[in-house]
């Protein structure tokens, strides 16, 4: 009886480590990261940067919230993509929607982003985005096959249904377009993630907020509207409410007195102006203590 116990015990620690050693990552952790981790600017912005990056993140797993270097959403993704070449876009889906320059299908070039609304119940809610390759083509986290990949939006009955809008980031004069070759094709439609696992990325929120009070803005901007100082990390409760309002967002983390302490900054704005419009939203649904910040 001892031995068939000990040897319970020892299959089950056999089964734990194959699993600890499998390299597949949980695609919908319990505590997902809400941290956004900025890229580091790598590249300058070019649509010859973009193709080496996207052929090199192909087959990277989808994981909820992260925004890389190794794991991505679909938003993650093309945050990734554009902060490594120094363009800053917001993090979430629905507020990459709201800016950059707004083109037509027929005007699509290699790099723009396209935006699709899959929500039955409400058409107009961007839930899913991926960058666009040329002829058809685009790459995105796929929530199908948890991992990024090449679709064609012109093959795609389901991609052409619920395509929405599409917007170019990339500066007018990056005018080569490098060939597309894709290895690997995913027709099958994108899955809708469960309102118990969702955040802002793919179940984006309908706010009134102005579209360029949520745009990220250049490094040189200096003033942030601070919601507050915590202890180790801001409270998960708090960084929920900034995602589901699509407030771009900064966190500061530096040491006092030994203590690791985390600034939660929204922003930056381009003027204080500018942050003084978007302080009375934040007080009334992320934080009535919120207070405007000049970071030097």
């Amino acid at each position: 009886m001892k031995l068939n116990h000990i040897l319970l015990l020892l299959s089950s620690l056999v089964m734990l480590l194959l699993l600890g050693c499998s390299g597949k990552p949980n695609h919908h952790p319990r505590n997902p990261n809400y941290a956004i981790e900025k890229p580091s600017v790598k590249y300058t912005p070019n649509k010859k940067n973009l193709s080496k990056m996207v052929k090199d993140l192909q087959g990277s797993p989808y994981v909820w919230a992260e925004e890389g270097p190794n794991h991505f959403d679909c938003s993650g993704f093309t945050y990734y993509l554009y902060g490594s070449m120094g363009i800053e876009i917001p993090r979430v889906a629905h507020a990459q929607a709201q800016v950059g320059k707004r083109v037509t299908v027929k005007e699509l070039q290699y790099g723009d982003l396209i935006f699709f609304a899959t929500n039955k119940k409400n058409r107009k809610k961007i839930t899913h985005v991926g960058l666009y390759l040329g002829n058809g083509w685009f790459t995105h986290a796929s929530t199908i096959k948890y991992e990024v990949v090449y679709s064609n939006l012109f093959t795609s009955s389901y991609y052409k249904k619920y395509l929405r809008l599409c917007r170019r980031y990339l500066p007018d004069d990056t005018q080569q377009k490098p060939s597309v070759q894709p290895w690997k094709k995913d027709n099958t439609p994108f899955k809708k993630t469960p309102m118990s696992k969702a955040n802002t990325t793919h179940k984006a929120v309908v706010i009134k907020t102005p579209f360029n009070q949520i745009t990220s803005r250049p490094p040189s901007s200096r003033h942030y509207i601070q919601i507050g100082s915590y202890m180790g990390y801001p409270k998960r409760t708090i960084m929920n409410a900034v995602k589901r309002y699509g407030f771009a967002h900064t966190i500061i983390r530096f040491e006092k007195d030994g203590n690791k302490i985390a600034k939660l900054l929204i922003g930056p704005f381009k003027t204080k102006q500018e942050a003084q419009k978007t302080l009375p939203r934040v007080k009334q649904r992320i934080e009535k203590s919120a207070f405007i910040a000049e970071i030097h």
